[in-house]
C-alpha cells in the first residue's frame, strides 16, 4: 500500500525537477500529492526566477558603476611639447658646435631654433598620439576583460541566489532537498 503510494509520488517529484538547472532531488516528507507537489514546484521556481533575476540585476548595476574610468587623452600635446623642448635644445647644442654661430645675428640663431622646435615638435605630437592611440586600446581590452569576469560573477552569484531561494521555498513547504 506504502508503494503504491510513494513510487508515483516520487516519479512526479522526478519530473516535476527534472526541467529545473539546480539537479536537485525534491523529497515530499508531508505526505504531499502530485498535484501539490506540482504547484508547489512551480511556485518556488518562480520565486526563484525572481531571486535570480534581483541578484543579476544587483550584481550589473554594481559592475556598471566601477568600471567607469577616463580615457587618455592629450597624448598629442604632450608629445609635441616634448619635442619642441627638445628640437630647441638640440638647435642650440647644433649651432654651439660651430665657430660662426655665435657670430650670426640673434634673430637668425632664434629662428634655426624655432625651426628645429617646430619640426621637433612635429615628430612630437605623432609619437605622443600613437602612445596615446595604443593606451586607449590596452584600457579597452582591459576593460572588456573586467567586464566578461564581472558578468561571469554576477551570473553565478544570481545561480547561487537562485539555488538558495528555490531550496528555501521547498523546504518551508514541506519537501527535502537534496543535491
Amino acid at each position: 500500500m506504502f508503494s503504491r503510494i510513494l513510487l508515483p509520488c516520487c516519479a512526479a517529484v522526478i519530473m516535476t525537477t527534472a526541467p529545473l538547472a539546480h539537479a536537485e532531488t525534491v523529497i515530499p516528507t508531508r505526505g504531499q500529492t502530485p498535484e501539490q507537489i506540482q504547484s508547489d514546484t512551480t511556485a518556488c521556481k518562480t520565486q526563484a526566477k525572481s531571486a535570480y533575476d534581483q541578484a543579476l540585476a544587483a550584481a550589473n548595476q554594481t559592475a556598471t558603476t566601477t568600471t567607469a574610468s577616463t580615457t587618455p587623452t592629450g597624448g598629442r600635446a604632450r608629445g609635441a611639447a616634448a619635442g619642441a623642448a627638445a628640437g630647441a635644445a638640440a638647435a642650440e647644442v647644433r649651432g654651439n658646435q660651430y665657430e660662426n654661430y655665435d657670430k650670426v645675428d640673434s634673430d637668425v640663431q632664434q629662428e634655426y631654433r624655432q625651426e628645429q622646435a617646430k619640426d621637433a615638435a612635429v615628430a612630437g605630437a605623432v609619437v605622443g598620439g600613437s602612445k596615446q592611440r595604443r593606451d586607449r586600446r590596452q584600457q579597452t581590452q582591459s576593460q572588456e576583460q573586467e567586464a566578461q569576469q564581472q558578468s561571469a560573477t554576477a551570473a553565478q552569484t544570481a545561480d547561487t541566489a537562485s539555488k538558495q531561494a528555490f531550496s528555501t521555498c521547498m523546504t518551508g513547504k514541506g519537501y527535502t532537498i537534496t543535491p
